[in-house]
């Protein structure tokens, strides 16, 4: 037993440092005096304090940030409404083929949807006449079109292991459908909506291969000007931005880690009252 607990520690100990060193390695040389990325030329802030005056990376991160709250947002409405269907409405016609394309871009190579996406703009504006230009809407349609399937997978899973009696109990006291949705579905699903939003928002904000194919000129995302910066060889500024956008995500994720749990933790306190009422 001692052999197997040394082997599993040493195993994870292993996985965490080929994740993380590299990331705290960045960190460490985004302070990084000198102009080489790897050469330690002692401690600075300069390359932080370039990067918030350099008005082309404000805009990129700005515009990324627009399109990843509207994109995750959008999606995760459209993805709970999706997911809400397959989970609750197990016989309709075309339950399949829908189920089949929801998971379909999940597996399908990013570069398949941005040519798709890109030949259906292209289509919509000889026909339609509408969008006239590849740009924000573009960019936000294609990461809704994708997006939204991850936030379908997750709610239709939470669904799944749902207590439908719950919901039956709330409709035996009188509750109409929507007001069952609304008081009863939606509050204990939540957490995985915030998920799936979370998730959403992740993967429109670091997204650099779909939107390659659906933007236009002057409409360039922070992961795209990142790959394009990291063409030309990784400089101290990268490092720095990179580290920005670390701090961001902890950020963000140590907020949602103490929402699901204040929301756990609630849940559970309303099912204890509620049994000890009932006793």
């Amino acid at each position: 037993m001692k052999q197997r607990s040394t082997f599993l520690f040493s195993v994870l100990a292993f996985g965490l440092a080929f994740l993380y060193v590299p990331i705290f390695s960045m960190i460490f040389f985004s302070f990084n005096k000198s102009r080489l990325a790897t050469v330690w030329g002692g401690f600075s802030t300069q390359w932080y304090g370039k990067l918030f005056s350099n008005s082309q990376v404000i805009d990129a991160a700005i515009l990324s940030l627009k399109i990843a709250l509207l994109s995750a947002t959008l999606a995760t409405i459209l993805g709970t409404m999706a997911g809400l269907a397959l989970a609750r409405f197990r016989q309709f016609r075309g339950r399949a083929l829908m189920s089949g394309l929801v998971t379909a871009p999940l597996i399908m190579p990013e570069v398949i949807t941005g040519i798709s996406s890109l030949l259906l703009f292209i289509m919509m504006a000889e026909w339609l006449g509408w969008p006239s230009q590849r740009g924000f809407t573009t960019i936000t349609i294609a990461h809704i079109t994708f997006s939204m399937t991850y936030v379908t997978v997750i709610v239709q899973s939470r669904l799944a292991a749902m207590d439908m009696s719950i919901e039956e109990a709330a409709m035996d006291l009188g509750s109409r459908p929507w007001q069952v949705l609304r008081d009863v579905t939606l509050p204990i699903i939540s957490p995985a909506i915030l998920s799936g939003w979370l998730l959403a928002f992740t993967i429109s904000l670091d997204d650099v291969v779909i939107t390659s194919f659906t933007t236009g000129p002057g409409y360039t995302t922070l992961p795209m000007l990142i790959w394009s910066k990291v063409k030309l060889g990784v400089t101290p500024d990268i490092n720095a931005l990179a580290s920005v956008i670390v701090a961001v995500v902890a950020i963000g994720v140590a907020i949602s880690a103490v929402v699901l749990t204040r929301a756990d933790k609630r849940r559970e306190r309303d099912i204890q009252m509620a049994i000890a009422a009932n006793k």
